[in-house]
């Protein structure tokens, strides 16, 4: 699968400063660009004295133990003992490949270019740049995040509502097609819950019940904790069952049909960039 990444720009005291995140897990915050605080016209050298102390070398050592199982650990000891003598010298590229380091990473490329690391470490070296320059860093960051997390709120209570829209087109269809006159309120309920598992099997792969017998230390239901792309998944799931329940199909049939299409639309909206897409506008 193609990487996917996606691309923001931190202002810091009129420095633009590029984040990158892959997966959408992780974020990479330059430190090149960190750097021209310090040395606009050769911010690299600023990176290796910082790399130089016994100090920063403790630090990546201890975030790399935290973070990453293959850490090189022997080599990281000899390089350890190495760390702030006069002959010491240690850069971005040479700390990855010995430690097989995931911390860092370097982008070539005249444009976005550089040494990146992960917003832990990229915090930590901004500090040894500058306190009050971190602080202005850490206040666009928190406002980057604030806004990406209103964006997914809106997102995520707008696919749940579509998805509440869409059940009653579900149970409708299941009370016209499903359920006989003669069942009693009891059966009748069993139906439309027995229903509704069946699209929960389809999209999580278990039951509502098996979920909460997983996470007992959680409120409310499976679909409370569904990603944007879940939800909206579901919308369709509803949908659809709606249609094959009227024509006919046996509860084994649409099962199945209803995982085919799960797989295949949570396949392709894990390859979209959500921000991509048109954004609703709050008044």
């Amino acid at each position: 699968m193609a990487e996917k990444i996606k691309k923001e720009v931190l202002h810091a005291k009129g420095i633009d400063i590029s984040i990158y995140t892959e997966d959408f897990h992780n974020e990479y915050i330059s430190l090149t660009d960190i750097a021209k605080y310090r040395n606009e016209d050769d911010p690299r050298f600023v990176i290796q004295n910082w790399m130089r102390n016994r100090n920063t070398v403790e630090f990546l050592g201890v975030w790399e133990s935290l973070h990453n199982p293959e850490f090189n650990r022997v080599q990281f000891e000899a390089v350890k003992s190495e760390a702030g003598l006069n002959r010491f010298v240690m850069t971005p590229s040479k700390w990855i490949e010995q430690m097989n380091a995931i911390g860092m990473t370097t982008k070539a490329g005249r444009y976005g270019g550089g040494t990146y690391a992960h917003s832990d470490i990229a915090m930590s070296f901004a500090t040894w740049i500058s306190p009050e320059f971190q602080l202005y860093i850490m206040k666009d960051y928190r406002r980057l995040k604030a806004d990406e997390n209103s964006r997914l709120s809106l997102g995520w209570n707008l696919n749940r509502e579509i998805s509440k829209l869409n059940y009653r087109i579900h149970t409708d269809a299941i009370k016209q097609n499903l359920i006989p006159p003669e069942l009693t309120p009891e059966q009748m309920a069993y139906k439309y819950a027995n229903e509704a598992d069946l699209l929960n099997v389809a999209l999580f792969g278990m039951t509502a019940k098996k979920w909460r017998d997983s996470n007992k230390g959680k409120k409310g239901n499976i679909r409370d904790y569904a990603t944007i792309q879940q939800l909206l998944v579901l919308a369709n799931l509803e949908s659809y069952n709606a249609v094959l329940i009227g024509q006919g199909k046996t509860q084994g049939e649409r099962l199945r049909l209803l995982r085919e299409l799960a797989i295949q639309q949570l396949d392709t909206l894990s390859r979209l960039n959500m921000d991509s897409l048109p954004r609703i506008e709050e008044n």
